[in-house]
């Protein structure tokens, strides 16, 4: 294959990022943001299914890209089952756990189920996930919870920590697989992930209920507190797990779950947002510690990145607590869509093994 078009989809909770590539070049990329009032009607996640393929055929049309002109279509992975890194092809097993996870709900989910759907009607089209949220690679040790009732489970940026990782290993001449790596992503959720030799050894649980908060998290909170609550009978589960995701974090405290309006809020002088922002960076700068004895105090380097790392002054807070510890590198945004699609074309190009989920 001479020319290889891949359309890239990575559903977050507040945007909807689409990308075409021809070879390793984008030649179209869009970031389709999404207020609350627009996502308010849907109960579940699943239900924006319609919404959020809609919008993606739409801005295609605008943009005069034709999708019959497509090889592969490549979302960012969901709630699947715990699975190695890799690339994926969609099949119905996966479509299944993707509609009925029962790891819970996230907006990754829907970047199978969208590519899946309009690979279908595409002749010759394959439809891929890559590195889903769902990677596992945790040490034995990282899983122990406290009681045999519970287990330490991986959920993460997967495919942003992985991708910012083997950039910079490149930038520095070296192999991903022969560094030690504190990668942090601060996105809608947040996590902060110990790299060691090419495998994320131990993260925080970055979906529900661990880790520093987050725009929409609450991250770990009082077990005690949140027991009470529970049993409190003011709320039913499915309120209390929208505090944990969705409505939790800076949305709960602040009214808004986008960062750059608590920034435009704290340099406006607000003082309960620039406790509440800085209580943000405190708690990742404590993981980022936490992580840093997982890798036996032995870093080449900490790694920043997501949306969030823009705001100059928020990686400031989290730099003077932890700039002791190894070198710190920012890297705004992240390389999701160029990650995605690449991994798309090594599969059509034949250099990656295709993997099947079961």
């Amino acid at each position: 294959m001479k020319d290889i078009k891949v359309l890239a989809i990575n559903p977050g909770s507040t945007s909807t990022k689409i990308a075409v590539y021809q070879n390793t070049e984008p030649i179209f990329l869009k970031t389709i943001k999404h207020t609350p009032e627009e996502l308010a009607p849907f109960a579940k996640m699943t239900d924006q299914f319609e919404f959020r393929k809609d919008i993606i055929l739409q801005q295609l049309k605008e943009a005069d890209i034709h999708i019959n002109n497509l090889q592969a279509i490549i979302g960012r992975g969901g709630l699947l089952k715990p699975i190695p890194s890799g690339v994926y092809e969609v099949n119905e097993a996966m479509i299944e756990c993707l509609r009925n996870s029962p790891l819970g709900e996230h907006a990754s989910s829907l970047g199978g189920l969208i590519a899946h759907n309009l690979a279908q009607s595409l002749p010759s089209v394959r439809a891929f996930i890559a590195d889903p949220v769902v990677v596992d690679e945790l040490s034995p040790i990282a899983r122990v919870a406290g009681h045999p009732l519970f287990e330490r489970i991986s959920i993460f940026h997967a495919l942003n920590q992985k991708a910012v990782a083997r950039e910079f290993a490149k930038s520095i001449q070296r192999k991903y697989e022969a560094l030690n790596l504190i990668v942090v992503h601060l996105g809608g959720g947040i996590s902060v992930g110990a790299h060691n030799y090419g495998q994320v050894v131990d993260v925080n649980q970055a979906l529900s209920g661990e880790g520093p908060f987050s725009p929409e998290r609450s991250g770990t909170l009082p077990v005690d507190q949140l027991a009470k609550v529970c049993f409190s009978g003011k709320y039913t589960l499915n309120q209390v797990l929208r505090m944990i995701t969705g409505e939790g974090g800076l949305v709960s405290y602040l009214g808004t779950n986008n960062a750059y309006e608590v920034e435009k809020m704290v340099k406006a002088g607000d003082p309960k947002a620039e406790l509440i922002y800085h209580a943000m960076a405190y708690q990742v700068a404590k993981y980022i510690g936490e992580m840093y004895t997982v890798l036996k105090c032995e870093v080449d380097a900490i790694l920043i990145t997501g949306g969030i790392a823009y705001d100059k002054g928020f990686v400031e807070w989290i730099r003077e607590r932890v700039y002791k510890l190894a070198p710190i590198h920012v890297i705004p945004g992240e390389d999701e869509m160029r990650a995605l699609a690449i991994n798309g074309i090594m599969v059509l190009k034949g250099e990656m093994e295709v993997k099947q989920y079961q």
